[in-house]
């Protein structure tokens, strides 16, 4: 074991994206105390995964405040990961953010809407067959993005909250490095700076408010150049022989990842500024649905045996695809280009057991992007559970002098109709 220490405590006195990667010695110690191959593999050659994690302790105080107290391994916010469908998270809460905003509007996150098109490749919108009423709103969206990361919803957010408010917002709120130039449609990078013109109606059509089509003004700072592998397909298939080009694609360090997540969980915990305007029903509502699974919602009827309760819930995704019953797990996940990233906050309401956990890696052995060959299955969601499970059972084992009260995390939570005869969704894009 301190032979494995001494090799990683020099692989990460090597980091070729930065001289000083943020190591803690008890993080280290958790993960090195029971010796796993493939934790040792990756651990070992943690540059080559790109793996950043950030574990992070909760302790209650006699009033039951929560304190917050970071753990780190690898961690470098210049180390650059692709956070995927992570993003759909801070979308999700600037979008809450901005309705909230136009209260004289008359609109809120139920409010039936609809997407016409002013650009070009801007696609239309006016029905949604997985909602009840047949019809796109907000909630909804958020809905999809969480249970299964639903990739049009994204789109959608993005298109209404808008690319200008999106950074300004972030920007005012502290986080500065915070990029998310793209939407997940392909676009160019003058093609995301236009949104969507909007409608949002009553059921019988008729409209409430329209909200015109906008254009981001404001520049972006892609002077930092991101290269990653030695080939990569092109929209053809065809290889090409150079590094894959992610500097105009979004970004978002992991610690600002971990921030947004306890901002949302925990909004007094986080300074003010830092917080989202967001309603007492918003903050219920985001809870919910960082947390319910894909089984216990009728709309969208998502197929169970595709869409699992752990499916999105990588720190417990195991090959049962089942998630313990007094556990729940507050998240949101991202897979793309062979990087896996879970931002988490996880309740265990019989052990009283709380805690933060983040981590992303790079699993792409022949280093050949947008080929599909990634391992994620082999090494990707295996070490990422046992991660999760390090972690928790450590908790677990973790004194506490005041146990937390869990009770405002307690969700009662949808039950699908036994009668309901629809089909089930197979196959999102997701």
């Amino acid at each position: 074991m301190y032979k494995i220490f001494l090799i990683i405590t020099t692989v990460l006195c090597i980091n070729p994206a930065s001289a000083q990667p943020k190591t803690d010695t008890l993080l280290q110690n958790i993960l090195l105390k029971n010796r796993h191959d493939l934790v040792t593999q990756v651990m070992q050659n943690a540059n080559t995964y790109r793996l950043q994690i950030i574990y992070t302790q909760i302790n209650r105080t006699k009033t039951k405040q929560p304190a917050f107290k970071n753990y780190y391994f690898n961690y470098d916010p210049d180390l650059y990961y692709n956070p995927a469908s992570t993003v759909k998270m801070p979308l999700a809460f600037l979008a809450l953010e901005k309705l909230n905003k136009m209260k004289s509007k008359d609109v809120n996150k139920y409010t039936s809407m609809q997407f016409d098109s002013s650009y070009e490749k801007q696609s239309t919108q006016y029905k949604d067959s997985t909602s009840e009423n047949q019809l796109p709103s907000i909630a909804h969206y958020i809905k999809k993005a969480f249970l299964i990361s639903d990739n049009d919803a994204y789109n959608r957010l993005y298109q209404f909250t808008g690319q200008q408010t999106i950074h300004r917002s972030l920007k005012e709120k502290g986080y500065l490095n915070i990029r998310i130039p793209r939407q997940f449609m392909g676009f160019t990078t003058e093609q995301n700076r236009h949104s969507n013109p909007i409608r949002f109606i009553h059921q019988d059509g008729s409209l409430i408010y329209a909200q015109p089509a906008a254009y981001n003004t404001d520049s972006f700072d892609f002077s930092h150049a991101v290269k990653i592998g030695k080939a990569y397909l092109n929209r053809n298939d065809s290889l090409v022989n150079e590094p894959f080009d992610f500097t105009v694609h979004n970004n978002l360090p992991l610690e600002a990842m971990q921030q947004l997540l306890q901002s949302v969980m925990f909004p007094t915990s986080v300074p003010e500024k830092q917080r989202f305007d967001l309603s007492k029903d918003d903050y219920h509502f985001l809870h919910r649905y960082l947390s319910q699974y894909p089984s216990e919602t009728s709309y969208p009827k998502y197929d169970d045996s595709v869409y699992y309760d752990s499916y999105v819930k990588f720190f417990f995704r195991d090959s049962t695809h089942k998630m313990p019953a007094h556990i729940r797990v507050f998240n949101k996940v991202g897979w793309a280009y062979g990087f896996l990233t879970d931002i988490s906050y996880v309740t265990d309401f019989k052990n009283k057991v709380e805690y933060m956990l983040t981590a992303t890696l790079y699993v792409n052995k022949d280093e050949v992007l947008n080929d599909n060959k990634y391992e994620y299955e082999t090494t990707g969601w295996p070490f990422l559970n046992q991660l999760g499970q390090r972690i928790y059972q450590y908790e677990l084992r973790r004194e506490r002098k005041y146990k937390p009260d869990l009770s405002a995390f307690k969700i009662q939570y949808d039950k699908r109709d036994v009668n309901d005869r629809r089909a089930s969704i197979k196959d999102a894009d997701n």
